[in-house]
């Protein structure tokens, strides 16, 4: 028989320590195994707590750059990036080092070598990066030895800029190898370079000048000087003219056709009142040719 008891009878006191008796409170620093054991709460989450933490990348890295295309007794360089460094940047970190910086950097790429051992036979395969790829995360997705990063060297062409008496005295060009996707702000950060001249680019401009059609016309900063000068008939009757940027003054630049003794044709350029004479000679179609042992004159 049952005997009915009120709930006025227990006093909270018992009922508190009833139920101390079958639970946990969410506070309490112990924890129960299967073992019926207790053992620290802190134990337990810092061993889960490890299963899901990653181990952060290096903020730095080394790439190992093989570079014979720039010099043939320097078989690689080390240079220390970070994982935001993309190739064209280690394009112009090597070009610096090896001093350089007349050279194109549009000229050079990065290429990575990666063997795959998978099927026991290493299998080699080349990819070229390009300008915005970062070489560290790439290095990092393979096992160390089996990448291999080299410099290599597109095809250009020479470009012949007049005008550089305005950063030197008595200077009268200077003839650059330059890459077809070279623009024109790169052009004069080159010819700046040449000059070891630390001014800013935008205190000069590039101009298309013609002595057959007497006009004169100022490259707009994106445009493409190779590709242009692939455009022209003939590289007797045109030129690029480096001019320094002055407000409020509009200068031409009077052409003169004159002859050589020899029968060469030739450009006299005229500076306004100073009547100074630059002779350019006509260059044969050799030495375009040859353009892979000329970076710049």
């Amino acid at each position: 028989m049952l005997k009915h008891v009120s709930s006025s009878n227990l006093s909270p006191y018992k009922v508190q320590k009833c139920l101390s008796r079958d639970t946990v409170s969410l506070s309490s620093s112990l924890s129960f195994g299967s073992s019926g054991m207790q053992e620290p709460l802190s134990s337990r989450s810092s061993s889960t707590s490890s299963l899901h933490d990653v181990a952060p990348r290096p903020s730095k890295c080394t790439i190992k750059v093989y570079t014979k295309v720039l010099c043939a007794d320097m078989e690689y360089k080390t240079l220390c990036i970070s994982q935001q460094t993309t190739s064209k940047d280690v394009v112009r970190m090597l070009l610096s080092k090896f001093k350089m910086k007349h050279r194109d950097p549009n000229l050079f790429y990065l290429t990575m070598e990666v063997w795959m051992r998978k099927t026991g036979i290493p299998i080699r395969s080349v990819v070229v990066l390009e300008d915005d790829a970062h070489p560290a995360e790439l290095q990092a997705c393979h096992p160390r030895g089996e990448s291999k990063f080299s410099m290599k060297m597109r095809r250009g062409g020479l470009v012949k800029v007049f005008g550089g008496s305005c950063l030197m005295a008595g200077s009268l060009y200077k003839s650059l190898l330059v890459s077809d996707r070279t623009c024109t702000t790169d052009l004069i950060q080159l010819v700046l370079h040449c000059y070891n001249s630390t001014e800013h680019h935008e205190k000069f401009s590039i101009y298309e000048i013609s002595c057959t059609k007497d006009y004169e016309r100022r490259l707009h900063s994106t445009e493409l000087p190779l590709q242009i000068q692939h455009e022209w008939p003939t590289n007797e009757h045109f030129a690029f003219q480096l001019r320094r940027n002055v407000e409020g003054i509009q200068r031409r630049l009077p052409w003169l056709r004159s002859h050589e003794t020899s029968g060469n044709a030739n450009l006299q350029w005229l500076y306004g009142r100073s009547n100074l004479g630059l002779h350019s000679l006509s260059e044969s179609d050799d030495a375009f040719n040859t353009y892979e042992n000329c970076f710049y004159i």
